[in-house]
């Protein structure tokens, strides 16, 4: 077992968090910092992650973070931003991959476009970053670590989300893929799969989505990116070391199924 404390137990791990200037991908962002760790914030929006950036070491003085554009879906872009990092910092030693886009246009209305584009960031942003951090080296003694954001709708079909519901999926087999292949390696990669989290975003759906989906899982409210955060850290963790190729479910048990009166 780790002798740190939980405050202080990624001291000296250096963290990339894609898609962290906002969001679910933020709130892990500010628990990695407040886990003592150097964060880099990866996002398509640079002037937003540099804010970020500042934002969460003005909370955390003693926290060291620098923002990054990156955009998932280019090569190019991945390459630079990793050797950028590695030469600064000389390694890196855990890869969130929290960037994604979810748009919701029905089957029917689909543009071939909007299909491509969702699984150029949400498949193919993975396999680019997961790929250059494996490549990277790692200084760390706590180990490397990939942890994938994934999503209920992987496992829990949505109408008008063909394409992001199938993209995550794919995202659950990847982690697995990754997983076996990047062992050798002493890499362990695995997913975090999020309910409904309260974040800017959730305020445009409909209060009844909302209503209904809330009703309908254990735990009666919307999620924190804090929640989320927690987990990724967990599988992070060097204490979480014998645990690869899994999907954790922080979803107020909407998976679990619904609860039904007696039969």
């Amino acid at each position: 077992m780790t002798e740190k404390s939980p405050l202080g137990r990624f001291s000296g791990a250096v963290v990339m968090v894609t898609g962290g200037a906002q969001g679910i991908g933020h709130g892990i962002a500010e628990a990695f910092h407040a886990a003592g760790a150097t964060v880099v914030i990866a996002d398509l929006d640079a002037t937003r992650a540099a804010e970020a950036a500042a934002g969460i070491m003005a909370r955390h003085p003693t926290a060291r973070s620098e923002a990054v554009r990156l955009d998932v879906r280019d090569p190019a872009s991945v390459t630079a931003a990793f050797e950028r990092v590695t030469d600064r910092y000389g390694g890196l030693d855990v890869l969130a991959n929290c960037a994604g886009i979810y748009p919701n246009t029905p089957l029917l209305d689909l543009p071939l476009a909007e299909w491509d584009e969702v699984y150029a960031v949400n498949v193919r942003g993975v396999m680019l970053t997961s790929q250059a951090f494996a490549r990277a080296a790692g200084g760390w003694a706590g180990g490397r670590r990939i942890v994938n954001v994934s999503s209920g709708a992987a496992r829990s079909a949505r109408v008008g989300a063909a394409h992001y519901c199938s993209s995550k999926a794919a995202v659950e087999m990847l982690t697995k893929v990754l997983a076996l292949e990047l062992a050798p390696s002493d890499i362990t990669v695995n997913a975090v799969a999020p309910g409904l989290i309260e974040v800017p975003a959730t305020a445009a759906l409909s209060p009844e989505y909302v209503a209904t989906l809330v009703a309908g899982q254990p735990v009666h409210r919307m999620g924190t990116p804090a929640e989320i955060a927690r987990a990724c850290l967990f599988l992070a963790d060097p204490d979480s070391s014998f645990v690869t190729g899994s999907v954790l479910d922080v979803d107020g048990g909407f998976l679990a199924g619904t609860a039904l009166p007696p039969s």
